[in-house]
């Protein structure tokens, strides 16, 4: 593997990893202050439940921002634009992605310490696999400087959990039947269907057709890119069906309902 141990990196990426440990810890007291102040229904949560509450807060905000910062590299900035950039795709990267890589993995590792402590109350085993396997090809992109733009466009998948939490918060909050919740639920069924299974057969059509510059990546890398996102595909259609049937179910006791 070639290092991508600068100068800039032995500052930027320790910066990044602690940031993004610190700012799930701020989130998690923040969401709990305001809900305290604006929920009366927080104060009558177990202690579990309010855990949840606030874990959920800081994973709804790491989505926000790594989907938000993911798009403006893959879209709007010039990083991987064919005419204005130059070089292999694969070894394209900027001082912002590797930041978003750091902070990553200071939130996934964080997120994973909690679902381990609390297992299996904040998640099962299919959180842990997929927290691990992030982490993996996060630390191996940032670590070798390639592939950058195939994580980028799975971190923008994130943007999928505001609505995962917003069902949860609903759930939670006694709202299950409220008109809000089965918005929510439509949301998320088309959120999850763009970002999370339409996406990735972009991602797998796009590996295909530049498999000459995919192929460059150094060996473990190489072999990692080629198992580690079939692995999340697959976790994504499982989790889209259960989807799927939740919001059939919802729209079904709803019609029932009238």
């Amino acid at each position: 593997m070639v290092g991508n141990f600068g100068y800039t990196e032995q500052i930027l990426w320790p910066v990044s990893f602690i940031s993004g440990i610190f700012m799930c810890k701020i989130v998690y007291e923040i969401t709990g202050l305001i809900s305290r102040e604006f929920f009366k229904g927080y104060h009558s949560l177990s202690k579990p439940t309010k855990i949840e509450w606030n874990n959920r807060g800081f994973s709804t905000f790491h989505a926000i921002l790594v989907a938000a910062i993911s798009f403006y590299l893959l879209v709007l900035s010039d990083l991987y634009k064919e005419r204005t950039a130059v070089g292999s795709i694969i070894d394209r990267k900027s001082l912002l992605s590797d930041s978003l890589c750091g902070i990553s993995i200071g939130y996934f590792l964080t997120d994973l310490g909690m679902i381990l402590w609390y297992f299996p109350a904040l998640g099962g085993v299919e959180y842990v696999l997929h927290h691990v396997l992030s982490m993996y090809a996060i630390a191996l992109s940032l670590i070798s400087g390639q592939a950058q733009y195939y994580i980028l466009m799975v971190l923008f998948s994130e943007i999928t959990t505001p609505f995962v939490n917003l069902r949860w918060y609903l759930d939670a909050y006694g709202q299950k039947s409220s008109m809000l919740y089965i918005c929510n639920g439509v949301a998320l069924f088309l959120g999850w269907l763009a970002a999370r299974i339409l996406l990735f057969i972009f991602f797998f059509v796009h590996m295909y057709l530049h498999f000459d510059q995919v192929r460059t990546i150094f060996p473990l890398g190489f072999y990692s890119i080629l198992s580690v996102p079939p692995l999340i595909a697959v976790m994504n259609v499982y989790w889209f069906l259960k989807i799927f049937k939740g919001l059939v179910k919802t729209l079904s006791r709803k019609r029932h309902a009238q």
